[in-house]
């Protein structure tokens, strides 16, 4: 049975929280407290689960049930395998797994409100001026790790994001460093009866022969072929991941991290224009809460919840950090329009494996989750939480190369 734990204490500000652990890098204060200890972690791998337009921590992971209904929200929340922690009611495989996650319920920026300031502070660690690309923490391990197994060690599945609305850098590149640690992009949909595994390793294999940076001593084999390959899983395993492109991709995730890659990013939507992603404005070309019921929320807890089981169950878990976040959260008050507005004051994000106990919640919001109360966690602190992972603990939001 998992120890379940909810952290509590007093509210402390953001700088007095940082300081815990003893480690003067922004964010491995908090990486000590996810983690249990303050050791940095090594050779392992990071999942970021980009929930792409900034999911509603009311109708996700911070509801609350007994704020006025302009606030509430009109999903139910429900109980937890954590006694006293609710979340919305369209998550209860996470709910019945809280026991192995790590709830941040206290994460906020400061800077515009736009999606792509969030992105830029949660892939790399802080934001762009003017003219400036800056890369994402998986083009720092591509760098400082290299290749692994004949795959890229950077992987964005199952495409990078594209038009969020403003002609900015939203952080999913190599930015400054050198194209070789750029990332590997599957550019195909892994739950399409057209995916063909045996094309993505021919891209693969150009894409490391150009990337002569990028140093590896195995050739790809039969085994690199077979991490592509989502047709050597048993048919119930595709099922239970649920056969949305999240779900496939998600299971696709985690064939590349047990075969070598280092960071695989799993971008829910490309975009948050006339497709369903978490922007919820409430009305065209944007999502509603009905996207939320009927699509994002059931294809989010499948595939989460089947990822976390399949790495507990082969061991990767141990070795894998899990991050499920958006850029931002959505405005306490409900719109004219049924929906929720752009909100960096405060949203949510789920961790779960890379040595990290689980079963806990860190900081919390006040009574319309509007702002953190406890415990506050700057974007740029997932970042550095995420690089400690792979043993990268020396950069921080304030120590992240530019150059190659």
């Amino acid at each position: 049975m998992h120890r379940m734990k909810v952290e509590e204490g007093p509210a402390s500000s953001r700088r007095d929280f940082l300081r815990i652990g003893g480690l003067g890098t922004l964010g491995l204060g908090l990486a000590g407290r996810v983690y249990g200890s303050s050791a940095t972690r090594s050779g392992g791998a990071v999942i970021l689960l980009m929930m792409v337009g900034g999911p509603s921590q009311l109708e996700t992971f911070d509801p609350k049930p007994d704020a006025p209904d302009e606030i509430r929200g009109p999903f139910r929340a429900i109980e937890t395998a954590i006694p006293g922690v609710r979340l919305g009611e369209h998550l209860p495989g996470i709910a019945r797994r809280m026991g192995r996650l790590t709830l941040i319920r206290s994460l906020f920026h400061d800077a515009s409100p736009i999606h792509e300031t969030g992105l830029q502070l949660i892939g790399t660690g802080r934001l762009c001026r003017p003219g400036e690309d800056h890369p994402h923490l998986g083009a720092l391990a591509a760098r400082a790790l290299g290749s692994s197994g004949g795959l890229p060690p950077f992987v964005i599945l199952p495409g990078p994001i594209g038009n969020t609305g403003v002609s900015i850098p939203n952080g999913q590149s190599a930015g400054s460093l050198s194209p070789s640690f750029a990332p590997f992009l599957l550019g195909d949909d892994p739950a399409s009866p057209d995916y063909d595994p045996r094309r993505t390793l021919d891209r693969a294999r150009r894409f490391l022969d150009h990337a002569s940076e990028l140093t590896s001593a195995d050739e790809p084999d039969r085994s690199t072929y077979r991490a592509f390959d989502l047709g050597a899983e048993r048919p119930t395993t595709r099922e239970t991941y649920g056969r949305s492109t999240f779900g496939q991709s998600c299971l696709l995730a985690r064939r590349l991290v047990e075969a070598g890659v280092r960071v695989v990013v799993v971008n829910m939507a490309r975009t948050v224009f006339d497709t369903p992603s978490w922007d919820v404005h409430g009305s065209g070309p944007f999502s509603t809460f009905d996207d939320y019921a009927r699509n994002l929320l059931p294809t989010f807890d499948r595939g989460y919840s089947a990822l976390i089981d399949d790495l507990d169950a082969s061991g990767l878990l141990d070795s894998t950090l899990v991050v499920a976040s958006g850029e931002f959260g959505r405005s306490p008050r409900i719109n004219a329009s049924g929906g929720r507005d752009h909100w960096p004051g405060a949203w949510s994000a789920l961790l779960a494996g890379g040595g990290q106990a689980g079963g806990r919640i860190i900081g919390a919001t006040d009574r319309q989750a509007a702002r953190p109360i406890d415990r506050p966690v700057a974007a740029a602190d997932l970042f550095a939480i995420m690089a400690d992972a792979l043993g990268l603990g020396g950069i921080g939001a304030g120590n992240v190369p530019t150059v190659a």
